[in-house]
């Protein structure tokens, strides 16, 4: 393997759990690092840094079950630092790699990418991998955990703590986002879904067409961001099979083999600007697994290959 260094990669760990009903995915950051992250991305060629864990504000009160924006003041401040941190280190000239925590942190790191690429007068295409739409708001969410809306917040909708991250709205237009791998949606993301127009993959079209042709068509649209893309993975759109540390899982997920062949078609593309990793639950993994298919997928990203 080459020890040529291709580029400066920056780790960003986002320790915060209020957006999802479950303990443990907090210690998702831990949980790769424990998987030699860091290690194994310099393994690479990559020269890496590691910023550690964003400082997170601890809840004031706990809101009660019918809440429909539950932790919404720490989750919003939360999101506001992560956008500065990723301006930061974009304009550091570094590729940022976001590892959370639920998947509300995604209203931070987009909302932060896309603000920096706007000032350049820029647009920022996304591929969002889940299981879920992530694109409830507060009049259809069944539950009320923030990390079933970053989605929607990003495209413009939902309560304005989430809208308004970065100071702009939308922060990604609907029509360079690619959602993938989805199987399980709400009622209400269905007619938001039809309503934006966001292009969705779900499993049904992946077994028919095959992850291959559905791959290329996603970075497509998110290619059509002048910028470049983002890519956010929640470890739900895996099978459970594979990724038993999630708190929402589903079974008749992205298979092993899938979800590397996704990876690793973003990495020939060339056009990715910032990588995030979301959901998994330590308190629900077996001995680490998910988190190091964690760390696998992520180094199929970055450009690893069989030969």
């Amino acid at each position: 393997m080459s020890t040529e260094v291709k580029k400066a990669v920056t780790i960003l760990g986002v320790p915060l759990g209020y957006g999802a009903s479950m303990a443990g995915v907090d210690i998702g950051p831990a949980a790769l690092r424990v998987a030699r992250l860091n290690q194994r991305i310099a393994r690479l060629g990559y020269s890496v840094r590691d910023l550690g864990d964003l400082r997170l504000e601890r809840p004031q009160s706990i809101p009660d079950d019918t809440a429909k924006l539950k932790f919404v003041r720490e989750i919003s401040i939360a999101c506001e630092l992560l956008a500065g941190e990723v301006e930061g280190i974009l304009g550091a000239g570094e590729f940022p790699i976001i590892v959370g925590g639920d998947h509300s942190i995604a209203i931070g790191s987009f909302a932060g990418a896309a603000a920096y690429f706007r000032r350049r007068e820029q647009s920022l295409g996304l591929i969002w991998f889940d299981a879920h739409a992530d694109m409830n708001t507060p009049d259809t969410t069944p539950t009320g955990n923030i990390h079933g809306m970053p989605l929607a917040a990003l495209l413009g909708r939902g309560a304005p703590e989430l809208t308004r991250v970065g100071g702009f709205s939308p922060a990604i237009h609907p029509a360079l986002c690619a959602h993938v791998g989805a199987r399980d949606v709400d009622a209400g993301e269905r007619e938001l879904i039809k309503k934006l127009g966001v292009r969705f993959f779900t499993m049904r079209e992946i077994d028919e067409r095959g992850m291959s042709a559905c791959m290329d068509e996603a970075i497509a649209i998110a290619s059509k961001g002048t910028a470049g893309y983002a890519v956010t993975f929640d470890v739900d759109a895996l099978d459970p099979g594979d990724a038993p540390g999630s708190g929402t899982l589903v079974r008749g997920g992205l298979t092993y083999r899938e979800a590397h062949l996704g990876m690793e078609k973003i990495a020939e593309n060339g056009g990715m600007r910032l990588l995030e990793i979301v959901e998994i639950n330590t308190a629900l993994d077996v001995n680490n697994k998910t988190a190091e298919l964690g760390v696998e997928l992520i180094l199929s990203a970055l450009g690893k290959t069989i030969l």
